[in-house]
């Protein structure tokens, strides 16, 4: 896991917490490599769903282990691609989002993508976000962070991305969604979604993304 002179940075929390945009942001300050897992998760989720498959199903589910395993995702700056197709917006809906959510409890599932996660880190470092980079991918990062939001303000700025792309958002719909997907990640069996002990717990409901930036920076140049 300790790869010389290649720090890892990892910032987790739960959905809508602004952990994807602030990583990438970071990782830009500082040049390091940005690994967002979640789009993991949901390329899996995207290729579940076009091969028609059910995770309830224990015949599919085997089939779905063994593609996380082999899952041909690539990163080519902001696009996104599964098997040489870009996926970048259809990963982005709530479909794919739910999806994935469902799917990262499988243990099975997760042992698949744990390698393809770790094969991001290289020099000269890395900012990877997700729910547990500081945990489990990469429990040996120089810090940790834990990015949270209350349930109110994490439905509101969900529902300001889905309209910036001109599509209509059920603010109900989306806070129950939310919960429903905290409730599946902080009580699942493998790697559930709560603070490392050694992580720097940091609540944005009412920081200007500015501030959550620079304070993030801030920690990572103490360290790094």
């Amino acid at each position: 896991m300790n790869i010389p002179n290649c720090p890892v940075i990892a910032i987790d929390g739960p959905t809508a917490s602004g952990k994807g945009t602030v990583a990438a942001l970071v990782a830009e300050k500082l040049g390091f490599h940005y690994l967002d897992s979640g789009a993991i998760y949901r390329v899996l989720a995207v290729a579940v769903d076009q091969a028609g498959l059910n995770p309830d199903v224990q015949s599919d589910l085997e089939r779905i282990i063994s593609m996380a395993a082999n899952l041909p995702v690539q990163f080519q700056g902001t696009q996104v691609l599964l098997d040489s197709v870009d996926v970048s917006e259809i990963i982005r809906t709530e479909a794919a989002g739910v999806m994935a959510s469902r799917l990262a409890v499988v243990p099975e599932v997760r042992a698949g993508l744990l390698q393809r996660q770790r094969d991001f880190r290289q020099v000269p470092g890395l900012v990877a976000d997700g729910r547990d980079m500081g945990s489990v991918v990469f429990p040996d990062s120089v810090l940790k962070v834990f990015l949270t939001a209350s349930a109110q303000v994490r439905a509101e700025r969900r529902v300001k991305q889905i309209e910036a792309r001109g599509q209509q958002a059920d603010f109900q719909a989306i806070f129950s969604d939310l919960m429903a997907r905290d409730k599946r990640d902080s009580e699942r069996a493998v790697a559930p979604l709560k603070p490392c002990d050694d992580a720097l717990v940091l609540d944005c409901s009412a920081m200007p993304i500015e501030q959550v930036l620079q304070t993030i920076h801030n920690w990572a140049k103490e360290r790094i």
